[in-house]
């Protein structure tokens, strides 16, 4: 069984992008386990001092770093804020980027999807991710992309992603993502 360890980028509740996991978990092929993160929240502001005197991070850093260790690969999806990612988001990879205790980022598969609310979807925010997963030396799903768009009009009132163009697309990625993986081996 190949366990993804799928991460939200936004910390609001009713985040399209937390549905969008949820729907990923749903749509997974049968031989892959999709986990949504749901502590994001608890990682506190990168800081190299707290970084130093915990011996690489607080409790809530040590506990996603011991998740993606275990994991065969990362699921993000992101929102758009102001062109690019969310802060929650980038502030999690600043901590996890980092060689001590030990450097989970390198050479982890990552697949990035991201959903918004507006008209323009989540092309920037995507392009901003990548590049900071280049510099993690994380490995990323080339292609296919997901950039979803008008996300109000996609999911109901109870999170769930409806649109079967939408669920089709992504269930063909997230299964592209397991052979790929299989594939890098």
């Amino acid at each position: 069984m190949m366990t993804v360890l799928a991460i939200p980028g936004s910390l609001r509740r009713a985040s399209y992008n937390r549905a969008l996991l949820r729907a990923a978990k749903d749509l997974a092929p049968p031989q892959m386990s999709v986990v949504v993160y749901e502590e994001l929240g608890s990682i506190p502001l990168f800081d190299e001092d707290v970084e130093a005197e915990t011996g690489g991070g607080p409790e809530s850093v040590r506990r996603l770093r011991d998740r993606i260790e275990a994991a065969d690969g990362l699921l993000i999806s992101t929102p758009e804020y102001n062109h690019s990612v969310p802060g929650v988001l980038k502030n999690a990879i600043d901590w996890l980027s980092r060689p001590a205790p030990r450097e989970v980022l390198a050479g982890k598969c990552v697949a990035i999807i991201g959903a918004s609310g507006g008209p323009w979807g989540t092309r920037l925010a995507q392009s901003a991710l990548r590049q900071i997963l280049y510099a993690t030396e994380c490995i990323a799903l080339p292609r296919p992309a997901l950039f979803i768009r008008t996300a109000g009009a996609l999911f109901d009132e109870t999170g769930q992603l409806t649109d079967a163009t939408t669920r089709e697309r992504l269930a063909s990625l997230v299964a592209a993502f397991g052979a790929w993986m299989v594939r890098l081996g």
